[in-house]
Protein backbone atom coordinates (compact mmCIF):
# COMPACT_ATOMS: atom_id res chain seq x y z
CA UNK A 1 0.00 0.00 0.00
CA UNK A 2 0.90 3.83 -0.34
CA UNK A 3 2.84 5.81 2.12
CA UNK A 4 -0.01 6.69 4.31
CA UNK A 5 1.09 10.10 4.23
CA UNK A 6 3.52 10.67 1.85
CA UNK A 7 0.77 13.48 0.72
CA UNK A 8 1.16 15.66 3.94
CA UNK A 9 0.33 19.41 3.81
CA UNK A 10 0.71 20.43 0.22
CA UNK A 11 -0.90 18.47 -2.70
CA UNK A 12 0.25 15.23 -3.57
CA UNK A 13 1.89 15.99 -7.19
CA UNK A 14 4.10 18.52 -5.31
CA UNK A 15 6.21 16.93 -2.58
CA UNK A 16 4.75 13.14 -2.64
CA UNK A 17 5.58 13.09 -6.08
CA UNK A 18 2.56 11.12 -6.97
CA UNK A 19 -0.71 11.36 -8.04
CA UNK A 20 -2.72 10.96 -4.89
CA UNK A 21 -6.66 10.55 -6.87
CA UNK A 22 -5.40 8.15 -9.41
CA UNK A 23 -2.87 6.39 -6.50
CA UNK A 24 -5.88 5.96 -4.16
CA UNK A 25 -7.98 4.59 -7.25
CA UNK A 26 -5.63 2.18 -8.32
CA UNK A 27 -5.62 0.96 -4.50
CA UNK A 28 -9.48 0.61 -4.31
CA UNK A 29 -9.73 -1.07 -8.21
CA UNK A 30 -7.19 -3.66 -6.58
CA UNK A 31 -9.07 -4.14 -3.58
CA UNK A 32 -12.98 -4.28 -5.84
CA UNK A 33 -10.97 -6.93 -7.69
CA UNK A 34 -10.21 -9.00 -4.86
CA UNK A 35 -13.61 -8.97 -3.37
CA UNK A 36 -15.43 -9.70 -6.85
CA UNK A 37 -13.68 -12.95 -7.01
CA UNK A 38 -14.49 -13.32 -3.32
CA UNK A 39 -18.45 -13.11 -4.34
CA UNK A 40 -18.26 -15.17 -7.58
CA UNK A 41 -16.10 -18.23 -5.78
CA UNK A 42 -13.90 -17.97 -2.99
CA UNK A 43 -11.18 -20.12 -4.38
CA UNK A 44 -10.86 -17.47 -7.44
CA UNK A 45 -8.98 -15.39 -4.57
CA UNK A 46 -6.07 -17.68 -4.46
CA UNK A 47 -5.06 -17.52 -8.68
CA UNK A 48 -5.54 -14.12 -7.98
CA UNK A 49 -3.32 -13.36 -5.39
CA UNK A 50 -1.35 -15.89 -6.97
CA UNK A 51 -0.68 -14.18 -9.72
CA UNK A 52 -0.30 -10.43 -7.65
CA UNK A 53 2.56 -12.15 -5.57
CA UNK A 54 4.36 -13.33 -8.99
CA UNK A 55 4.50 -9.88 -10.03
CA UNK A 56 5.55 -8.85 -6.52
CA UNK A 57 8.24 -11.41 -5.91
CA UNK A 58 9.67 -10.45 -9.92
CA UNK A 59 9.39 -6.50 -8.28
CA UNK A 60 11.67 -6.76 -5.33
CA UNK A 61 14.26 -9.27 -7.16
CA UNK A 62 14.53 -6.60 -9.96
CA UNK A 63 15.16 -4.31 -6.93
CA UNK A 64 17.64 -6.23 -5.05
CA UNK A 65 19.43 -7.16 -8.66
CA UNK A 66 20.24 -2.86 -8.65
CA UNK A 67 22.50 -3.44 -5.49
CA UNK A 68 23.83 -6.82 -7.08
CA UNK A 69 22.09 -8.88 -4.90
CA UNK A 70 20.97 -12.13 -6.69
CA UNK A 71 17.38 -13.49 -5.76
CA UNK A 72 16.53 -17.49 -6.02
CA UNK A 73 13.41 -16.13 -7.70
CA UNK A 74 12.54 -19.10 -9.69
CA UNK A 75 11.86 -21.68 -6.70
CA UNK A 76 10.09 -19.27 -4.66
CA UNK A 77 7.69 -18.41 -7.44
CA UNK A 78 7.09 -21.76 -7.75
CA UNK A 79 6.54 -22.29 -4.16
CA UNK A 80 3.85 -19.84 -3.93
CA UNK A 81 0.83 -21.74 -5.91
CA UNK A 82 1.87 -24.43 -3.44
CA UNK A 83 2.06 -23.10 -0.53
CA UNK A 84 -1.71 -21.15 -1.72
CA UNK A 85 -3.12 -24.59 -2.07
CA UNK A 86 -1.72 -26.51 0.46
CA UNK A 87 -2.63 -23.99 2.93
CA UNK A 88 -6.75 -24.18 2.06
CA UNK A 89 -6.40 -27.95 1.59
CA UNK A 90 -4.67 -29.35 4.61
CA UNK A 91 -4.07 -26.16 7.05
CA UNK A 92 -1.05 -24.36 8.66
CA UNK A 93 0.97 -27.51 9.14
CA UNK A 94 0.87 -28.68 5.39
CA UNK A 95 1.95 -24.90 4.40
CA UNK A 96 4.52 -24.55 6.81
CA UNK A 97 6.06 -27.70 5.78
CA UNK A 98 6.09 -26.22 1.86
CA UNK A 99 7.53 -23.02 3.55
CA UNK A 100 10.30 -25.39 5.06
CA UNK A 101 11.40 -27.03 2.41
CA UNK A 102 11.64 -23.96 0.39
CA UNK A 103 14.29 -22.21 2.61
CA UNK A 104 16.24 -25.26 2.33
CA UNK A 105 15.91 -25.47 -1.72
CA UNK A 106 16.75 -21.78 -2.06
CA UNK A 107 19.95 -22.59 0.19
CA UNK A 108 20.98 -25.42 -2.15
CA UNK A 109 19.85 -23.83 -5.19
CA UNK A 110 22.20 -20.46 -4.22
CA UNK A 111 25.07 -23.10 -3.52
CA UNK A 112 25.03 -24.17 -7.10
CA UNK A 113 26.36 -20.76 -8.04
CA UNK A 114 29.54 -20.75 -6.13
CA UNK A 115 30.36 -19.38 -2.12
CA UNK A 116 30.71 -15.51 -3.34
CA UNK A 117 28.24 -13.91 -1.95
CA UNK A 118 26.42 -16.79 -0.74
CA UNK A 119 25.28 -15.67 2.32
CA UNK A 120 23.94 -12.12 1.18
CA UNK A 121 22.09 -13.82 -1.95
CA UNK A 122 21.08 -16.76 0.46
CA UNK A 123 19.60 -14.33 3.04
CA UNK A 124 18.02 -11.92 0.61
CA UNK A 125 16.19 -15.23 -0.78
CA UNK A 126 14.86 -15.95 2.37
CA UNK A 127 13.86 -12.82 3.22
CA UNK A 128 11.73 -12.57 0.30
CA UNK A 129 10.55 -15.96 0.52
CA UNK A 130 9.18 -14.91 4.24
CA UNK A 131 8.11 -11.43 3.27
CA UNK A 132 5.84 -12.40 0.84
CA UNK A 133 4.86 -16.57 -0.05
CA UNK A 134 4.99 -17.21 3.99
CA UNK A 135 2.55 -14.29 4.29
CA UNK A 136 0.53 -15.72 1.66
CA UNK A 137 -0.07 -18.74 3.74
CA UNK A 138 -1.46 -16.79 6.69
CA UNK A 139 -4.08 -14.89 4.70
CA UNK A 140 -5.47 -18.32 2.83
CA UNK A 141 -5.74 -19.55 6.19
CA UNK A 142 -8.15 -17.13 6.56
CA UNK A 143 -9.64 -17.64 3.38
CA UNK A 144 -10.13 -21.54 4.56
CA UNK A 145 -11.76 -20.57 7.67
CA UNK A 146 -15.57 -19.91 9.02
CA UNK A 147 -16.74 -16.93 7.25
CA UNK A 148 -13.54 -16.75 5.21
CA UNK A 149 -15.10 -14.46 2.49
CA UNK A 150 -16.28 -12.12 5.02
CA UNK A 151 -13.19 -12.36 7.21
CA UNK A 152 -10.72 -11.56 3.70
CA UNK A 153 -13.16 -8.60 2.66
CA UNK A 154 -12.59 -7.18 6.38
CA UNK A 155 -8.61 -7.46 6.59
CA UNK A 156 -8.65 -5.77 2.91
CA UNK A 157 -10.86 -3.11 4.36
CA UNK A 158 -8.83 -2.80 7.04
CA UNK A 159 -5.68 -2.46 5.39
CA UNK A 160 -7.17 0.04 2.39
CA UNK A 161 -9.15 2.16 5.21
CA UNK A 162 -5.52 2.67 6.52
CA UNK A 163 -4.28 4.37 3.64
CA UNK A 164 -7.51 6.37 3.14
CA UNK A 165 -8.27 7.82 6.37
CA UNK A 166 -4.07 8.59 6.52
CA UNK A 167 -4.40 9.66 2.88
CA UNK A 168 -7.21 12.58 3.82
CA UNK A 169 -6.00 13.66 7.70
CA UNK A 170 -2.09 14.19 6.14
CA UNK A 171 -3.34 15.95 3.25
CA UNK A 172 -5.61 18.68 5.60
CA UNK A 173 -3.58 18.43 8.85
CA UNK A 174 -0.04 16.54 8.21
CA UNK A 175 2.68 18.79 10.69
CA UNK A 176 4.93 16.53 12.52
CA UNK A 177 6.77 13.69 10.70
CA UNK A 178 6.51 10.21 12.48
CA UNK A 179 9.65 8.99 10.97
CA UNK A 180 11.59 11.45 8.57
CA UNK A 181 14.91 9.02 8.19
CA UNK A 182 12.26 6.09 6.91
CA UNK A 183 9.48 8.14 5.65
CA UNK A 184 9.50 11.54 5.69
CA UNK A 185 6.26 12.56 4.18
CA UNK A 186 4.54 10.26 7.08
CA UNK A 187 2.89 12.31 10.16
CA UNK A 188 1.38 12.04 13.15
CA UNK A 189 -1.72 13.65 11.83
CA UNK A 190 -1.93 11.11 9.00
CA UNK A 191 -1.45 8.40 11.64
CA UNK A 192 -4.38 9.91 14.02
CA UNK A 193 -6.75 9.84 10.52
CA UNK A 194 -5.67 6.32 9.86
CA UNK A 195 -6.71 5.12 12.95
CA UNK A 196 -9.91 7.03 13.50
CA UNK A 197 -11.19 5.59 10.01
CA UNK A 198 -10.23 2.02 11.03
CA UNK A 199 -11.81 1.61 14.22
CA UNK A 200 -15.01 2.76 13.02
CA UNK A 201 -14.64 0.38 9.93
CA UNK A 202 -13.54 -2.07 12.48
CA UNK A 203 -16.62 -1.69 14.66
CA UNK A 204 -19.03 -1.56 11.18
CA UNK A 205 -17.59 -5.06 10.18
CA UNK A 206 -17.73 -6.57 13.22
CA UNK A 207 -21.37 -6.14 14.23
CA UNK A 208 -22.00 -6.78 10.84
CA UNK A 209 -20.59 -9.29 8.74
CA UNK A 210 -18.26 -11.06 11.43
CA UNK A 211 -20.71 -11.29 13.84
CA UNK A 212 -18.73 -10.04 16.20
CA UNK A 213 -18.73 -7.25 19.25
CA UNK A 214 -17.98 -3.80 19.04
CA UNK A 215 -15.29 -3.72 21.10
CA UNK A 216 -13.51 -6.73 18.41
CA UNK A 217 -13.82 -3.93 15.73
CA UNK A 218 -12.12 -1.30 17.80
CA UNK A 219 -9.07 -3.32 18.72
CA UNK A 220 -9.00 -4.93 15.23
CA UNK A 221 -8.88 -1.72 13.70
CA UNK A 222 -6.45 -0.35 16.11
CA UNK A 223 -4.16 -2.65 15.71
CA UNK A 224 -4.29 -2.81 12.14
CA UNK A 225 -3.25 0.42 11.62
CA UNK A 226 -0.23 -0.04 13.34
CA UNK A 227 0.67 -3.08 11.51
CA UNK A 228 -0.23 -1.49 8.33
CA UNK A 229 1.96 1.58 8.61
CA UNK A 230 5.07 -0.71 9.88
CA UNK A 231 4.25 -2.50 6.46
CA UNK A 232 4.70 0.96 5.30
CA UNK A 233 8.10 1.37 6.81
CA UNK A 234 9.48 -2.01 6.19
CA UNK A 235 9.07 -1.46 2.18
CA UNK A 236 10.33 2.48 2.35
CA UNK A 237 13.42 0.72 4.32
CA UNK A 238 14.09 -1.80 1.68
CA UNK A 239 13.71 0.50 -0.80
CA UNK A 240 16.16 3.59 0.67
CA UNK A 241 18.50 0.58 1.06
CA UNK A 242 18.33 -0.47 -2.40
CA UNK A 243 18.45 3.04 -3.56
CA UNK A 244 15.27 3.11 -5.63
CA UNK A 245 11.82 4.73 -5.22
CA UNK A 246 9.39 2.41 -6.50
CA UNK A 247 9.69 -1.49 -6.86
CA UNK A 248 8.15 -1.06 -10.47
CA UNK A 249 5.86 0.94 -12.43
CA UNK A 250 3.17 -1.38 -13.20
CA UNK A 251 0.31 1.08 -11.25
CA UNK A 252 -0.56 4.21 -12.38
CA UNK A 253 0.38 7.30 -10.55
CA UNK A 254 2.02 4.96 -7.67
CA UNK A 255 4.90 2.78 -8.75
CA UNK A 256 5.26 -1.16 -8.74
CA UNK A 257 2.43 -3.27 -7.32
CA UNK A 258 4.46 -4.22 -4.08
CA UNK A 259 3.95 -0.55 -3.29
CA UNK A 260 0.37 -1.33 -3.24
CA UNK A 261 0.94 -4.50 -1.67
CA UNK A 262 3.20 -3.30 1.57
CA UNK A 263 0.50 -2.80 4.08
CA UNK A 264 -1.18 -6.51 2.94
CA UNK A 265 2.00 -8.27 3.94
CA UNK A 266 1.82 -8.10 7.62
CA UNK A 267 -1.74 -7.49 7.66
CA UNK A 268 -1.96 -10.93 6.49
CA UNK A 269 -0.75 -12.43 9.11
CA UNK A 270 -2.36 -9.88 12.02
CA UNK A 271 -5.86 -10.16 10.37
CA UNK A 272 -5.46 -14.32 10.40
CA UNK A 273 -4.67 -13.66 14.12
CA UNK A 274 -6.75 -11.34 15.54
CA UNK A 275 -9.51 -13.22 13.89
CA UNK A 276 -8.79 -16.53 14.79
CA UNK A 277 -8.65 -15.09 18.23
CA UNK A 278 -11.63 -13.34 18.71
CA UNK A 279 -14.01 -15.71 16.15
CA UNK A 280 -12.76 -18.62 16.45
CA UNK A 281 -10.25 -21.06 13.72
Amino acid sequence: MPDTADAQATPPSSKAGRNLPVAIAAGVALGVLAIASLAFQRWLFIPLAVVALWIGITEISNGFAARDIRITKWPILAAVPLIAVSAYVYGAAAFLGVFAALVLVILIWRLTEGTENYVRDATASVFVAAYLPLMLGFAILTLASPNGVWRIVAFICLTIGSDIGGYAAGVLFGRHPMAPTISPKKSWEGFAGSLVFQIALGILLFVTVLEGQWWQGVLVGAVMTVTATLGDFIESAVKRDLGIKDMGSIVPGHGGLMDRLDSLVPNAFVSWALFSLLLGA
